[in-house]
């Protein structure tokens, strides 16, 4: 087991130091039009590809960190350069997380893979849970998957929606329910590959921020797929189900299983976010001058600087505890994941709307970047799981006791 520790490896400094570079010389210059068009920057993914930044090999020795920090160091930095476009190179990985949380062996190696395709032909993939009626209640979902025996295939229908990449993805990965009586212990995962009918995209939204990230609804229309790509195969399935018929202890919940891996990826990136704001102010003060000296010689705007940095900092330290809990195979006994996304997200939001105060009027309008990042920082607190979810589990796990 790796030991905790605050000081990063010569491979971490290394690869940190990439794809800061690259953050800062493509995305961050990129941010702006791309939030403007509110579309997917294809030219960016394409060129993070050329590089080997949005492929399986470096997606693979991300995960392969025996630190588990790595994952979360590149989305920092990514995010520090644009959220939008960060979510738009990383959103793959949520499908990832679904195919190795849930998957067989065998089908990590097939599926995985086909989620970035090649530098020359690139691929995107999505993951799927909430649907219109079921968003931080996981355990309603109406979308079915029904088995056909004699085809060995499954029989998709439903609606998915706020899915990142949805409908344009090349390869999605869906929860859907198997056993509505048994609510979430009677749902699965499923592949949907390239190309197979009944699958298409719904309404495309236009968000608060994060624009540069695609989010659809996913259609499924008697869409069918074989049997094979049940993520973790029919017999175990059968065995789960029969299990939680019983009243017996069943596994993690499919859903439940790719968030856990999740969330501290997903507030390190909400911690790059607050560092930009936070770095972005702190320079801002020391420049801008106000009765004849810099803002900062101010207490209001010192000591407003000094939280920044602590809160964003106390942040990214809950985020490394986590992922190395979760890298080194630790099970979280009080909620860490969620304590990493939820502190992190909530100060991403503070640290954002700190930073517009700092800038005043200049903070308001869109010639600066900080108005932008408040706006992205938002969804921290929504997506994969509600600060209000988030507590939810926290408070679960501290006291032992089912709170609704």
């Amino acid at each position: 087991m790796s030991d905790f520790s605050l000081t990063l490896n010569e491979d971490q400094l290394q690869i940190q130091k990439w794809v800061h570079e690259f953050a800062e010389n493509v995305v961050r210059p990129a941010g702006p039009e791309w939030d403007e068009r509110e579309e997917t920057p294809w030219p960016i993914i394409q060129e993070a590809a050329k590089n080997g930044l949005y492929s399986f090999d470096f997606i693979a020795q991300c995960f392969a960190d025996p630190t588990g920090l790595l994952m979360c160091l590149v989305n920092e930095e990514m995010s520090w350069g644009d959220a939008g476009i960060a979510l738009s190179i990383f959103g793959s990985t949520l499908a990832v997380a679904g195919i190795f949380s849930n998957g067989t062996p065998e089908q990590i190696g097939e599926w995985i893979p086909q989620c970035f395709g090649t530098a020359d032909d690139v691929k995107l993939a999505a993951f799927g849970v909430s649907e219109p009626d079921a968003g931080s209640d996981v355990s309603s979902l109406k979308s079915r998957a029904v088995y056909d025996e004699a085809k060995d295939e499954w029989v998709l229908n439903g609606t998915k929606t706020w899915i990142t990449n949805g409908g344009i993805a090349n390869t999605h990965v869906l929860v859907l329910s198997v056993d509505p009586t048994l609510g979430s212990r009677g749902q699965a995962s499923f592949v949907v590959p390239e190309g197979t009918p009944g699958i298409a995209q719904g309404q495309k939204f236009k968000k608060m921020g994060i624009r540069a990230s695609h989010t659809a609804e996913v259609v499924l229309t008697d869409c069918r797929i074989p049997g094979r790509c049940l993520l973790g195969g029919k017999d175990k399935l059968d065995e789960r189900l029969a299990r939680a018929k019983e009243g017996k202890r069943t596994s993690t919940q499919a859903a439940m299983a790719t968030f856990e891996a999740s969330r501290p990826i997903v507030g390190a990136q909400a911690v790059g976010i607050a560092r930009a704001a936070y770095e972005y102010a702190l320079g801002y003060a020391k420049e801008r001058k106000q009765f004849g000296r810099a803002i900062i010689e101010n207490q209001a705007i010192a000591f407003k600087l000094a939280d920044m940095k602590m809160h964003t900092d106390a942040a990214r330290l809950l985020v490394h505890r986590a992922a190395w809990m979760a890298g080194t195979g630790q099970k979280f006994q009080n909620g860490e994941g969620s304590m990493s996304k939820l502190y992190a997200g909530e100060n991403a939001v503070w640290v954002t709307e700190q930073a517009i105060q700092i800038l005043g009027g200049y903070g308001y309008v869109r010639d600066y970047p900080v108005e932008q990042w408040h706006r992205d920082s938002k969804i921290y607190t929504i997506f994969e799981g509600t600060s209000e979810v988030q507590r939810l589990v926290i408070s679960r796990a501290i006291s032992g006791i089912h709170i609704n």
